[in-house]
């Protein structure tokens, strides 16, 4: 793990994720799930500004480096092996390979109809049945008692991994709470994952998303929901990243000099 702007970010590929979270449902008696986030800087820039959401997601077990720019800084520090672990594609790897495993799924997230559209989506392109259940959050917040009889439905149906797609940081806070009543594996929250499988959101061109700039292809189709995000994020990610590795050489030269 690296830390990044105060949150510890997974430091090595995608299929090393992949491989940690199947290993971990075929060969482990996890008793509590382990939460994963799929983080990008917004999430990250929140959690400078929110303290409450700060702790959430140092609560987590794994934050994967959603965007480039996260892995660009991780590299930085040190961390070589790191590579972008985006909540698309993190969502899609597991699906093809868990396909032919006894690894059951529950998708949680979305508008209505949503889950149930990926449940067909996981089924025929990436041949993946082990589709347990699917859930639409109202857009209110969930009561604890609504949260508990939600958390023992899964429960029955025997899931392993629970997948939540919704907005940062809702899905995380959402993600948190329900861990304290259910009994799968894992929690993985992956944001706009949903959308892109289903074909509600078009994903940007891969020269794109490989020089950080998935961002603004987003802006671009999206402008009135994401001009007044982006107009924040991207300055004070700049802003926060850039102090951070400041510190971290300070840390360094200080050490070395016997400071």
């Amino acid at each position: 793990m690296v830390f990044i702007c105060g949150i510890h970010i997974f430091d090595k590929s995608l299929k090393d994720a992949v491989n940690l979270v199947v290993e971990e449902c075929l060969n482990s008696n996890l008793k509590t799930p382990k939460l994963i986030s799929a983080r990008d800087a917004h999430g990250i820039v929140i959690s400078k500004k929110d303290k409450n959401f700060h702790k959430i997601l140092s609560s987590f077990d794994i934050n994967l480096p959603d965007g480039v720019p996260i892995v660009w800084i991780g590299r930085l520090k040190g961390s070589k092996e790191m590579g972008r672990c985006s909540g698309v594609d993190f969502f899609q790897e597991i699906m093809i390979t868990t396909k032919d495993k006894n690894i059951k799924h529950f998708l949680c997230g979305g508008k209505e109809g949503v889950p149930e559209k990926l449940k067909m989506v996981c089924e025929k392109k990436f041949g993946n049945k082990n589709i347990v259940g699917t859930y639409s959050p109202p857009f209110r917040d969930m009561s604890e008692e609504e949260i508990k009889i939600l958390s023992n439905q899964i429960n029955s149906l025997g899931a392993d991994i629970v997948w939540v797609g919704l907005s940062t940081p809702k899905q995380e806070v959402f993600a948190y709470r329900l861990s304290k009543y259910l009994k799968v594996k894992f929690i993985c929250t992956v944001g706009a994952a949903f959308d892109f499988h289903t074909g509600r959101v078009k994903r940007a061109p891969k020269f794109m998303q490989n020089i950080g700039l998935e961002w603004l292809y987003r802006l671009i189709k999206e402008p009135k929901r994401l001009f007044k995000r982006y107009a924040v994020v991207v300055p004070m990610f700049i802003y926060y990243a850039a102090v951070d590795l400041i510190k971290d050489y300070f840390r360094f030269y200080s050490c070395n000099r016997g400071w």
